[in-house]
């Protein structure tokens, strides 16, 4: 069932180009304090939309970006409400209009669409879409103006300056690099015209205060920065209107029927109208209002904006978050370069979790990233196939074999120091990832999860479960294994939740947590030890199958040669398949750089020695290496051992792994044995690939 938008509240709306999900929802009040922000209240937006472009990879990484938050804020136990839209009004839709022969909001309807389409694909449910050009929004910035022409910010002059096409402003000297438009590289054309203007200078000393006194206002710091440092210079008063003598495509001013408004003066507007403003019963969110955007419109948001809500009347809204481009090839994304990335077209290829998971896991939020696909199936392949995806499998593989689906209950007398350092692990991993959401840090967020997630594997081949089941007097320790697995897949699915969704959704119902999970808060859920004995599992798909080989590409006829020796010469050589592995395979072995903390010879073994290693963990391994390596040269070497390898007992000693060498035999028959190392400076514990 849709909730449907109530007139009075929204205005009229054009409801043929809204989907389902993003009608606006209805929410109840938290009473409860929220333990991790003393917010009650969370409005985050995206900037709406420029319709001159289709989405690309840019705006899909600002929108998970907030969908992200939006869903972390919500596991919060926050009232949320998550806005984004298309900005429709301005120069240079008309201009797109116009080049392909069709009215102006023609034009903006068919691009508005593609955006309505494309945010379900990447599992993107906002709360509500709105369009510049709905009625409500149109009243509601018109209402704005006279409000503040009223008050007497608003006046009317001549002006002269360097008008860019592409910004669609006037651009100060100190803002051109070489006479060019720094974004668009163009030479701006000299204009000099009538026309309004919003005293911005007024409120500058104000804005100053306000981000030096309010250190997260603009996150990241090098941002604010920015911002304070271009507020060391006068700033001038902004102008908000444009001719209708060259431009009719915007919002008439209310006061002047021949100008149309300056399209930022109109789509900033937009937090205030899909909320209700000036008294919707919404309008309380503005009171937690954050933004997402990218650096190249800082300056519109930081300081067009704030001085523009002063102006208004309202408090300022509480954060604006600010990241970096993406680049392909070390390059900015561009339609003349042919280098931009169609969300659509990655999520069917790889799979939405793994766009978005890539895009939040990749990009160190504020800095700018690259994008390869090639290190995108790096990630699907080692993150989530092999670290995540292979956990999950496992596990729940163990738990059918072992305890027949059903989650064991805990055995406390059989729970060991390890077992309690793995389960404050997990406790530390929820606190720093509810740091580093909070923060927008949602890189780091994924790594302290990903750090449990290999602690886990690597508990799995400490612990053997395959060995404790063979034998009768280890059933409680068996089972207490079993229970911390089963409840480590409870706090993933869990946390994984805002970031991947979908994934997490069927982690959840494969736990028997389908509803649970759903409606769980962090504050309460986010502890060890919550899984209840008896929860019935199932076993469920794959989370994270590995990717195929991609076919190549069928020659063209012109392409196959001319003639039969052309053919002949094309033909591959047969190749004998006996013995070899494939590549799924091959991903089954874990390879890790291990650092060797001890070494020792083994009583009555004169080819052994018992070496203990950091892989991050410390575990001990018995090598047949003594004939070649001493054990006071081997402390501080870096080898590669295979880390999953099933523990063996050998002397007495259970060796966790193996550590890889490589052997060659001399014409007179001696042996020679040279260890696995690394060649440059790297942590222990890091994967081989």
């Amino acid at each position: 069932m849709v909730a449907k938008l109530e007139k009075s509240r929204l205005g009229a709306v054009s409801s043929n180009l809204y989907c389902g999900s993003f009608w606006l929802k209805p929410f109840s009040k938290k009473n409860k304090q929220d333990d991790i922000n003393d917010i009650m209240t969370t409005y985050i937006t995206t900037p709406i939309y420029y319709v001159n472009a289709m989405p690309h990879i840019g705006h899909a990484y600002t929108t998970i970006i907030a969908d992200t938050y939006a869903r972390f804020r919500r596991l919060c136990g926050d009232d949320v409400r998550f806005q984004t839209g298309t900005d429709e009004h301005g120069e240079k839709i008309a201009q797109a209009a116009e080049k392909e022969g069709v009215e102006p909001r023609e034009y903006a309807d068919r691009i508005s669409a593609l955006f309505c389409q494309t945010w379900p694909d990447l599992d993107i449910a906002p709360d509500y879409f709105i369009r510049t050009t709905d009625a409500d929004h149109v009243k509601v910035v018109q209402d704005i103006l006279q409000k503040v022409y009223d008050r007497g910010d608003i006046y009317f002059s001549e002006y002269s300056g360097h008008y860019c096409k592409g910004c669609e402003r006037f651009l100060t000297e100190k803002e051109l690099k070489e006479g060019k438009c720094p974004d668009h590289l163009t030479v701006p054309e000299e204009i000099s015209e009538q026309n309004y203007f919003f005293r911005m200078s007024k409120y500058q000393d104000w804005l100053i205060e306000h981000v030096e006194s309010n250190p997260e206002y603009i996150t990241p710091e090098r941002y604010r920065n920015e911002v304070l440092s271009f507020l060391r210079e006068p700033l001038e008063d902004l102008c908000i209107s444009r001719p209708c003598s060259r431009l009719t495509w915007g919002i008439p001013l209310p006061f002047d029927e021949n100008f149309v408004t300056y399209v930022w003066f109109d789509a900033l507007i937009n937090y205030l109208t899909g909320i209700g403003y000036p008294d919707g019963s919404c309008f309380d969110y503005w009171a937690g209002a954050e933004h997402v955007i990218a650096k190249d419109i800082l300056k519109p948001h930081a300081i067009y904006w704030p001085t523009m809500i002063r102006a208004i009347g309202l408090p300022p809204y509480r954060r604006l978050h600010v990241h970096g481009y993406w680049n392909v090839d070390e390059t900015k994304m561009s339609k003349s370069l042919g280098n931009v990335i169609r969300p659509h077209d990655l999520v069917e290829e790889y799979g939405v979790d793994t766009v978005r998971y890539f895009l939040l896991r990749e990009m160190s939020f504020g800095r700018d990233s690259s994008f390869s696909t090639e290190a995108l199936e790096a990630r699907r392949d080692s993150d989530l196939a092999n670290d995540v995806g292979n956990l999950f499998s496992r596990a729940l593989t163990m738990l059918a074999k072992y305890a027949d689906s059903t989650v064991p209950a805990l055995d406390k007398d059989t729970v060991t120091e390890e077992d309690r350092v793995l389960a404050d692990a997990l406790e530390k991993m929820v606190a720093d990832y509810s740091v580093a959401m909070n923060s927008f840090e949602f890189h780091k967020a994924l790594q302290s999860i990903w750090e449990v997630i290999g602690m886990l594997n690597r508990f799995i081949v400490t612990n053997a479960p395959w060995e404790l089941a063979k034998d009768s007097d280890q059933a409680g320790r068996l089972n207490t294994v079993l229970y911390f697995l089963a409840d480590s897949l409870r706090l993933l699915a869990l946390v994984l939740r805002p970031v991947m969704p979908s994934a997490a959704e069927k982690m959840a119902a494969a736990l028997g947590l389908k509803k649970e999970l759903a409606a769980a808060k962090l504050d309460d859920e986010g502890c060890w030890g919550k899984m209840q004995a008896g929860t019935v599992l199932h076993q469920g798909e794959a989370l994270f199958p590995r990717l195929g080989k991609k076919k190549k590409e069928q020659p063209n006829k012109q392409e196959k040669g001319q003639g039969k020796k052309a053919e002949e010469q094309a033909v591959a050589p047969e190749v004998d398949m006996e013995g070899l592995i494939t590549f799924e395979q091959f991903g089954e072995v874990e390879l890790r750089v291990a650092e060797i903390v001890t070494a020792e010879k083994i009583k009555k073994a004169n080819k052994l020695l018992k070496l203990t290693v950091k892989a991050p963990e410390e575990r001990t391994l018995v090598a047949g290496i003594a004939k070649h390596y001493s054990p006071e040269e081997l402390v501080g070497k870096k080898v590669i051992i295979v880390a999953n390898l099933k523990p063996a007992k050998l002397m007495g000693i259970t060796s966790q792994g193996m550590v890889l060498a490589a052997k060659e035999i001399d014409a007179d028959g001696n042996e020679r044995l040279v260890l696995s190392t690394v060649a440059g400076d790297i942590a222990p514990g890091s994967r081989v690939a």
